[in-house]
């Protein structure tokens, strides 16, 4: 839990100042730095699902990982002109520009002041009974109503808006990762369709050949009609499955350039799934890492700790505010005496002011405060939970895909043996052509499944990828130059 200044003040301030003071003091030289807490996970990974050299790997950032050249001009193009990315990157500016206003805050705002009055006084409210017509010049450097933070109200304000405009930097990032991640799942999609669609066409052109030769035969009495209806029934499966495809092309064109912000830039031919599939093993090092690496935790660790500045920033409500104002100047009736000897002028005002009854205004502040702090705590929680879940399903995932291939791998095998069979039992008359339509069908089918399969298992690599964070996530370390004081 973190402990500031405020969070170890009680949250109703004691009757007595000066007991209240002590308590502020003796506070600040206890206060301990921030602490995430206990993450509401397992110390390590279900046994089986990370294998023992993944445990102190790193995982690299996205241009090493997609090396493929067409694939990183895309992910390049969607990092430039993305408008998901451009909003994050303006909200990072809205955090900090809300952070140094609230710096600026903390410190006297200093200025020139000059004036001048001049006034009539008539013979009846004069003490000289006469009438009268008299001024002031006057001119200073100072600074008014500046607030000078004993208890840690305006500090604990700057640390809220410092961790948020860390969150929002934390989000960019965040987003940054899922817009790589969708470019890269998308340009595999694409290569999965474009390979599934050149199937698709060679098994229309086959079937388009099988027909003249059923149709030649059918002229020539050697084959019944039926089989050329069976053989036409085979080529519109085929036209039918070639026209989905460039449906689903199409719109998976249109996702990438919403993604890219702009008409995407690919090669001409793309590539085939197996010459991507050599992607760079991940592995994804200790569960505690995962903390630091993946940007959302980040972002909501900064939400959190935002959360628990406001909470002291309302506690420290309760002590005195204490205000300065002052100057130091000259002052003259007239104008041309206004900067000669002995018309120096200095003011000094210190206030403090102590609510004492508020109808439970600060009260109720500091209520709402530690309430958005508990909802931050679950919020962090549960984006730490989520997290994990993500890592193990993606883990889970790469463990199985590999076999599924394989799988596919060997059922196409089958399957073409399979038509390779059929068709010659056909052509010696021994089997109709039933048998042929079914191994024609269950070939082409195979032949998709096992394209699914190999994109499936690029799928699930990205999935990992994105689990991970794509790399070590760095927050920003020091202010920018225009917030430092």
């Amino acid at each position: 839990m973190i402990r500031t200044l405020a969070d170890a003040v009680p949250r109703r301030v004691p009757r007595r100042p000066l007991a209240a003071l002590a308590l502020a003091a003796l506070a600040a030289g206890c206060a301990a730095p921030p602490d995430r807490g206990a993450p509401p996970v397992p110390p390590a990974a279900p046994p089986g699902v990370i294998r023992a050299a993944d445990a102190g790997a790193t995982v690299p950032g996205w241009r090493e990982y997609f090396a493929e050249p067409g694939l990183q001009a895309l992910i390049a193009q969607a990092l430039a002109n993305n408008r998901d990315l451009r909003i994050a990157a303006r909200r990072v500016d809205e955090a900090a520009a809300g952070y140094g206003l609230q710096r600026a805050d903390e410190g006297p705002t200093i200025g020139l002041q000059s004036r001048g009055i001049r006034y009539h006084t008539p013979a009846d409210l004069s003490l000289t009974r006469q009438a009268g017509t008299a001024g002031a010049q006057s001119a200073g450097l100072g600074f008014s109503s500046w607030e000078v933070d004993l208890f840690g109200r305006l500090r604990a304000l700057s640390d809220s808006a410092r961790e948020r405009w860390l969150a929002s930097e934390a989000a960019r990032r965040a987003v940054e990762l899922q817009l790589v991640a969708q470019v890269a799942d998308g340009y595999f999609g694409l290569c999965e369709l474009d390979e599934r669609l050149a199937l698709a066409r060679e098994t229309v052109a086959s079937r388009r050949e099988s027909l003249r030769i059923t149709s030649r035969r059918v002229e020539v009495g050697s084959s019944s009609r039926l089989t050329l209806l069976q053989v036409r029934t085979l080529l519109t499966q085929a036209q039918s499955l070639v026209a989905t495809l460039e449906r689903e092309r199409a719109a998976q064109l249109e996702a990438l350039a919403l993604l890219a912000g702009a008409r995407p830039v690919l090669p001409e031919p793309l590539p085939r799934l197996d010459a991507l599939a050599a992607l760079a093993p991940l592995a994804p090092g200790l569960p505690a890492t995962l903390l630091e690496r993946r940007p959302d935790l980040v972002a909501a660790e900064a939400q959190l700790r935002a959360s628990r500045a406001s909470v002291a920033a309302a506690r420290a409500a309760f002590f005195p505010q204490v205000t300065l104002t002052g100057q130091w100047g000259s002052a003259s009736a007239e104008l041309s005496g206004l900067f000669e000897s002995g018309s120096r002028q200095w003011l000094f005002t210190p206030s403090i002011a102590l609510p004492l009854w508020d109808w439970g205004l600060r009260a109720r502040n500091l209520d709402l405060a530690e309430a958005r702090r508990d909802i931050a705590v679950a919020q962090y929680e549960k984006s730490v939970q989520a997290a994990f879940r993500d890592v193990a399903d993606a883990l889970s995932a790469r463990r199985w895909v590999d076999e599924q291939v394989l799988i596919a791998g060997d059922a196409l095998a089958a399957q073409r043996e399979r038509a390779r069979l059929a068709r010659l039992r056909w052509d010696t008359g021994s089997s109709s052509f039933l048998d042929v339509l079914d191994a024609e069908r269950d070939l082409l089918a195979a032949q998709q499944a096992e394209v699914q399969a190999r994109r499936g298992a690029l799928a699930a690599r990205v999935a990992l990828f994105a689990a991970l964070g794509g790399g070590t996530a760095a927050t920003p370390s020091s202010e920018p130059d225009h917030l430092t004081p």
